[in-house]
């Protein structure tokens, strides 16, 4: 009788905390996606951090300490992404490396001020007061930025390059691409239908309302279908709802004349070793911009991913991982033979 009520017990330790994940997932499941965000920093090491310059607050996650042979790695998310979207290439990063991912300004930890905030010159001076707020400067550090963050890691190293090493851009924003992807394309008949019939205007593809924007948002920028459950859309959509008027508020900001070309007007100005990672099959900003980047800056590494969209990291995060240190064991061979020859 007593063994019986001894498994019963134990039987109802394990059912609770399986039906409290049940209804959580059923009723908040983007509350069970931020756990998972949790348990997979956890996992990898990740420490969230938080870092101020003035009354200017940055939220981080970080793993290892700087002062190794390799240098730090400060990691730029896109647009409406947080420091979370870099988990699955630190899952295939080396842990002896120094990693940092930060939010964007306004996005998830890090604070939200304004829309001057929010222009890619105006990130990319936010980035820098990071830098010195966490000590980065101290030693040049790797950058690696994508779409958004691509285009303010290439405007940051054409204005701050005696702080960097090296940099990788992936699938970057900011350039004039000789063919336009089926977003852009978009982009343009929404702008045009506003300034011909000055209509309401139409929701954007990379901010959306319902689940089948969602999932049309995904359908683009993955080459690969994610087929997600629709409880897990859900939660991705519940956490994003609440963002979106930002969201809106820094879209304008990136798209508008005086940032959307950004990383086009400064890449002349970039004399750090470059590398340019893009998805052949990129459906929000077209392949054809690595050869933009390469025409003005031909010693610059490309890699063209085959079989792979616009979200790098989520797609092929084994393969940019691989490339990323690759990249960086060539520039520290090259760093070596400098010396020797000097």
């Amino acid at each position: 009788m007593e063994l019986t009520k001894a498994i019963m017990l134990a039987g109802s330790g394990i059912a609770l905390p399986v039906l409290a994940f049940i209804i959580t997932f059923l009723f908040r499941p983007g509350a069970i996606l931020k756990a998972y965000n949790w348990y997979m920093r956890y996992k990898l090491g990740l420490v969230v951090r938080y870092s101020n310059f003035g009354s200017y607050r940055f939220c981080y996650s970080s793993r290892g300490t700087p002062g190794g042979a390799a240098p730090s790695l400060l990691l730029l998310h896109g647009f409406s992404a947080t420091k979370d979207m870099w988990l699955p290439v630190v899952k295939y990063l080396p842990t002896d490396l120094h990693v940092v991912c930060v939010d964007m300004p306004g996005h998830e930890g890090t604070s939200r001020t304004g829309a001057e905030d929010y222009s890619i010159q105006g990130q990319a001076s936010r980035i820098h007061q990071f830098v010195q707020s966490i000590g980065l400067d101290k030693r040049p550090f790797h950058m690696i930025g994508t779409s958004m963050g691509g285009n303010v890691a290439g405007v940051y190293a054409a204005r701050y390059s005696a702080y960097l090493s090296s940099a990788t851009l992936i699938c970057p924003a900011g350039l004039v691409y000789p063919k336009e992807s089926e977003f852009i394309v978009r982009l343009r008949e929404m702008e045009k239908k506003k300034q011909e019939n000055n209509q309401q205007e139409e929701s954007i593809m990379l901010i959306p309302t319902t689940l089948q924007e969602l999932d049309d948002m995904l359908r683009l920028c993955c080459h690969n279908p994610l087929n997600l459950p629709q409880q897990v859309l859900r939660g991705l959509l519940s956490n994003r709802l609440p963002n979106n008027c930002f969201y809106k508020e820094v879209f304008m900001e990136i798209v508008g004349e005086k940032s959307r070309h950004s990383l086009q007007e400064n890449l002349h100005l970039i004399t750090a070793p470059l590398q340019v990672i893009w998805g052949k099959q990129d459906q929000v900003l077209d392949v054809s911009g690595a050869s933009v980047v390469k025409e003005v800056l031909p010693h610059c590494q490309v890699e063209v991913l085959d079989s792979c969209g616009h979200s790098v990291a989520l797609e092929r995060p084994r393969k940019a991982a691989k490339l990323i240190v690759d990249f960086l064991s060539l520039q520290q061979g090259s760093d070596e033979n400098t010396k020797k020859l000097s």
